[in-house]
């Protein structure tokens, strides 16, 4: 068994958009020689609850669960492949670990408060077309700090579960082995993000391995329709490969 890898799946309909890549990409780990674990979150697929009822912390305890288990079936190197906000879960769930791990991080989101700012602005975007969206981000930022859930693009959104992620900050802990850092863009040959590439030297400054790169291909957690992007399952293994 070269490793095993527990996959974190990103926010909401970025999730569903996703589950094309995210099984190809474990069908071809697997073949490799990996274990591969996936699972729904609290409230998401096919888990129990409603994604009403999710908390952050919930979703760091699911994901620290799935770790232990997996523990228990191989003793083989422990990766955790997160995809946008999977990516910050994946840094807390680590946190609470004994053993050190290694993560794949695909297109990973860097500030929860920033992401949570943009999920709520579909909500203004939806209001504003009929007319009526003036005031509506202070009136869920109001509902929310009176821990009243909100309604966005079909999905419920608890104050536990928006808090949570607002708070939430990309950061490694101490007890890391390896990074893997994966974007993708429209053209051939991109540089990082700015965001990126300064998270990228903080952490090499600071000792930890990171290899990072850019492959071309859709953004398919937010196309309209299913895409794939075959450049990134190939560079995924080959830099799973290259830190074996």
């Amino acid at each position: 068994m070269r490793g095993a890898i527990v996959y974190v799946q990103p926010f909401a309909e970025e999730m569903n958009k996703s589950r094309r890549m995210a099984a190809l990409q474990a069908r071809a780990m697997a073949v490799e020689g990996y274990f591969v674990l996936q699972i729904d979150l609290l409230g998401c697929g096919d888990s129990s609850g409603d994604f009403g009822e999710a908390s952050w912390d919930a979703w760091v305890g699911d994901v620290v669960s799935a770790c232990a288990w997996l523990r228990q079936q191989t003793d083989a190197p422990m990766w955790l492949w997160g995809l946008r906000t999977g990516c910050l879960l994946a840094c807390e769930a680590a946190g609470r670990l004994d053993d050190a791990v290694n993560f794949l991080f695909w297109q990973p989101v860097v500030s929860g408060k920033q992401f949570l700012q943009q999920f709520l602005r579909l909500k203004v975007a939806g209001e504003m077309m009929t007319g009526e969206g003036r005031g509506v981000m202070e009136q869920m930022r109001q509902a929310l700090a009176q821990e009243k859930p909100v309604e966005i693009s079909g999905y419920l959104l608890g104050s536990a579960l928006a808090s949570g992620l607002e708070s939430s900050e990309l950061a490694l802990p101490s007890r890391t082995s390896r990074v893997a850092w994966l974007e993708i863009s429209g053209k051939p040959d991109a540089a990082l993000s700015p965001a990126a590439a300064i998270r990228v030297e903080k952490w090499r400054a600071a000792g930890h391995q990171v290899r990072a790169h850019t492959v071309c291909g859709p953004t398919f957690w937010q196309t309209t329709e299913i895409e794939e992007c075959p450049a990134l399952l190939s560079m995924s293994l080959a830099m799973l490969r290259d830190a074996a």
